[in-house]
C-alpha cells in the first residue's frame, strides 16, 4: 500500500525513519525541518540533518519557524496527506495540523509511554537507572506525547549502554516499526492503544550544566551521567583551572572514608558522597582522548588530590 506522506523531522534521530518510509515506496510529498541555523566556528547557516537527508534525495524541504501562521497551516493541508509522519521534529503541531491528514499524524517516540514524555527521552532513561526503553509509534493529539500507542518494542539498558549508542539502536528499531505499523493503520489492521494513567513521567530538555560532576553525589548517580549525557552535553569536573571531560567510569567497590571528591586509588578513583567512581577515560581540552592510564601520565593529582 502506498501512501502519500508528510515526513516532519530535523535530527539525526529521525533521517533513518524518513529513509524507511522511502525504501517503503511511500510517496514522500513534503519534508518539514526546522530552518538552518548558525553553526561552527564561522557560524554559517547549517541545515538539518533531515533536511540535507531529504535535499540529497531529491524531495521538497520546508522549513517554517512555527504554525501558528494561517498561511503556514492552508500549506499543509493543501498537500492532500494520507498521513504525517513525526520523528524528533521540534515545533509544536496545532490542532489544525493534527487533523489535515486523512488517517491523522503519527509520532516516533524513543521510550516506552507512558514513561519519558517530552524531549529528552532517552538521556533520562539512562540517569533513572531505568533496566529498559524502547521506541512507540504513538497517534499524535493536542498534548504532550498523549495520544494512544499503535506499536511499541522495548531495548534493555545494560551498565555499558550511552545515550549514543541507545540513540542509534532506538533510531533504527523506530524506522523499522514505522514502517511496518503504518500499512497496517491505513488498512484498518491496527487499533490504537490509549496510554495508562498511571506510570507518566517526563523527560525535560538537556543543559549544558547538567553535565557538571558534583562529587557529593553517589557514584551510581555520577556513573549514570557519564553514559546518559555522552555525546552531549558531555560530563566533566573542573581541577587546577581546567575543565576535564569524563568519556567512560565504573563504580568501584569499598568505602575507604576519604572526604569527598579526593583521589584514592590509581589511576584515577574519586571518593564520592556514597561510593567510590573509577574514571576510566578522559580528555583535556582540544586533546585527544584517552584511557585514565595514559592520561593521568602526564597530570598531575596524586592520592590524596581534592577536585573541585
Amino acid at each position: 500500500m502506498t501512501l502519500r506522506l508528510a515526513f516532519m523531522g530535523s535530527p539525526d534521530f529521525a533521517v533513518p525513519s524518513l529513509a524507511a518510509l522511502i525504501d517503503a515506496g511511500h510517496e514522500i510529498a513534503c519534508v518539514f525541518a526546522q530552518p538552518p541555523r548558525p553553526a561552527g566556528r564561522g557560524q554559517k547557516e547549517r541545515r538539518s540533518p533531515v533536511h540535507a537527508f531529504a535535499a540529497e534525495r531529491g524531495l521538497e524541504v520546508r522549513t517554517p519557524a512555527s504554525f501558528k501562521d494561517a498561511a503556514a497551516v492552508a500549506d499543509f493541508a493543501a498537500l492532500g496527506l494520507d498521513a504525517a509522519v513525526v520523528a524528533a521534529y521540534g515545533l509544536i503541531l496545532p490542532q489544525r495540523v493534527l487533523d489535515a491528514p486523512r488517517l491523522g499524524c503519527f509520532n516516533v517516540h524513543a521510550s516506552l509511554l507512558p514513561r519519558w514524555r517530552g524531549a529528552a527521552p532517552i538521556q533520562r532513561a539512562i540517569l533513572a537507572g531505568d533496566a529498559e526503553t524502547g521506541v512507540c509509534i504513538m497517534g499524535m493529539e493536542a498534548g504532550l506525547d498523549t495520544g494512544p500507542v499503535y506499536a511499541r518494542e522495548a531495548v534493555p539498558i545494560t551498565v555499558r549502554t550511552t545515550a549514543g549508542e541507545l540513540h542509534d539502536t532506538l533510531a533504527e528499531r523506530g524506522a523499522r516499526l514505522i514502517a511496518e505499523t503504518l500499512p497496517e493503520i491505513a488498512a484498518g489492521r491496527l487499533a490504537p492503544v490509549p496510554q495508562p494513567v498511571d506510570g507518566v513521567t517526563y523527560a525535560d530538555k538537556l543543559s549544558r550544566d547538567e553535565g557538571r560532576i558534583d562529587w557529593c553525589r553517589p557514584a551510581v548517580e555520577i556513573e549514570r551521567m557519564v553514559r546518559g549525557l555522552n555525546p552531549w552535553p558531555g560530563v566533566w569536573f573542573e581541577h587546577a583551572g581546567e575543565r576535564i571531560k569524563v568519556l567512560a567510569a565504573s563504580l568501584q567497590g569499598g568505602e575507604n572514608g576519604a572526604e569527598v571528591g579526593t583521589v584514592t586509588a590509581p589511576p584515577l578513583v574519586v571518593a564520592t558522597g556514597d561510593g567510590e567512581l573509577a574514571v576510566e577515560r578522559m580528555q583535556r581540552p582540544g586533546k585527544a582522548a584517552l584511557d585514565a592510564d595514559a592520561f593521568m601520565r602526564g597530570y598531575d593529582a596524586p592520592i590524596g588530590t581534592r577536585l573541585e
